[in-house]
């Protein structure tokens, strides 16, 4: 009985791992197929839009490192961080009592350097009419001459000394030079600072820039920049601010490539004007560059066209493999502008037809037909990287 027991017992296990068996296989198998890559595909109607990606950093698109052209001690400072000027807005002032009391000195010398002018004119004057009778030596006459002459020369030497003084006076007060926004100020009041004609160029009080037009410094890969030019548009969208579309137009195209993170490229300056207040200096931007588009055109997926190289007609021909009923036929096409995932087909397909994702060349049964006269993908945008026996393409596209 216990024999029986244990058989029965082990009838139901196995039978119950059986079956728990059987359902774990049926479940791979149905996810084997879920996720299986589809071997064929159709023809339809779309748009394809190919465009050349680039990236950048935001910066303004004026930047000035505001510094005192005269040594002094800030007196005033009338903006902060983030505060928005007009143009010959005060932005700080330096302490210019000594250049005031300068200006006074230098006042004075010219009144006492004048009240000795009028003398020593006067002198000549006389020492001329005296001359004239015989009345004084020529030496005394040039004595005088001379002296009327140095009264003369240090009123103008004066009048210079003057004038330089009043000019660092005004040099002492600091106005914008355009409309801007304060970026940096790491400096206070009370603090010592050096003019720019100094040994180390002067301090800096602030920087200012004019947020109102940015521009984008980007690196553009060799390969790309023969489609791009000054003054056409780009789209341009923020990182740091979702959803946000900009159009901005380029600017300036370095002459000469440059090497940056280990790729070949040439500078670029995208420039963006009246742009949203979101975005600022230091943001990183992306740049979409359109370089082809075609709308509603018949489109193939790149993965169905292939490429070989013919000898005969030393040109390289595409063709896709088309169902034709039960079979496969090798069809000669031309494709026009394609992008990352579809190539318009300019002729020998239609919407609606299926196409394989594969190469049939090798499947029992599979008819073949020879490719029609001039069957060269004219115009296309892309280019074989693969030759002979009905290879996969290595369309690049718009390359």
């Amino acid at each position: 009985m216990k024999i029986l027991i244990t058989l029965l017992l082990a009838a139901v296990l196995g039978g119950g791992g059986w079956y728990a068996w059987k359902q774990r296989q049926a479940a791979a198998e149905a996810a084997a197929a879920a996720t299986a890559r589809p071997s064929t595909a159709p023809v339809e109607t779309r748009d394809i839009r190919f465009a050349v990606s680039a990236a950048g950093e935001i910066t303004p698109s004026e930047q000035v490192s505001v510094r005192p052209e005269v040594n002094g001690k800030i007196l005033t400072l009338a903006v902060d961080l983030g505060d928005q000027i007009k143009k010959d807005d005060l932005l700080f002032q330096l302490d210019d009592r000594d250049l005031q009391i300068e200006k006074q000195q230098r006042e004075t010398q010219i009144a006492r350097a004048r009240l000795t002018l009028d003398q020593a004119r006067r002198d000549f004057e006389r020492a001329e009419e005296l001359i004239k009778g015989k009345l004084l030596s020529e030496q005394e006459f040039e004595t005088a001459r001379t002296a009327f002459e140095l009264a003369k020369n240090s009123i103008q030497q004066g009048e210079k000394e003057l004038e330089l003084t009043s000019d660092r006076l005004r040099k002492t007060r600091v106005t914008a030079p355009f409309d801007c926004t304060v970026l940096t100020r790491p400096i206070s009041v009370g603090q010592a600072v050096s003019g720019s004609g100094g040994f180390n160029a002067g301090t800096e009080v602030m920087t200012i820039a004019n947020l109102n037009d940015l521009v984008i410094n980007a690196h553009i890969n060799q390969a790309d920049v023969g489609r791009l030019r000054v003054g056409q548009e780009v789209d341009v969208t923020v990182e740091a601010v979702p959803g946000l579309k900009v159009v901005g137009k380029v600017e300036r195209i370095a002459p000469q490539a440059v090497i940056k993170n280990n790729i070949k490229g040439f500078p670029a300056r995208i420039l963006l004007k009246d742009v949203d207040r979101r975005v600022r200096p230091g943001m990183t931007a992306n740049i979409s560059i359109p370089v082809a588009s075609a709308a509603g055109v018949v489109a193939a997926p790149l993965a169905s066209i292939f490429t070989e190289f013919n000898p005969q007609t030393r040109q390289v021909e595409r063709f896709a493999w088309v169902r034709e009923g039960e079979t496969w036929a090798r069809r000669p096409i031309q494709i026009g502008v394609s992008d990352y995932f579809f190539a318009e087909v300019t002729s020998g397909l239609q919407v609606g037809e299926t196409v394989s994702l594969e190469d049939r060349s090798k499947e029992a049964g599979t008819k073949t037909k020879a490719p029609t006269p001039g069957a060269v993908a004219g115009g296309a945008t892309g280019s074989g990287s693969r030759t002979s026996g009905g290879t996969r393409p290595g369309i690049a596209p718009a390359r």
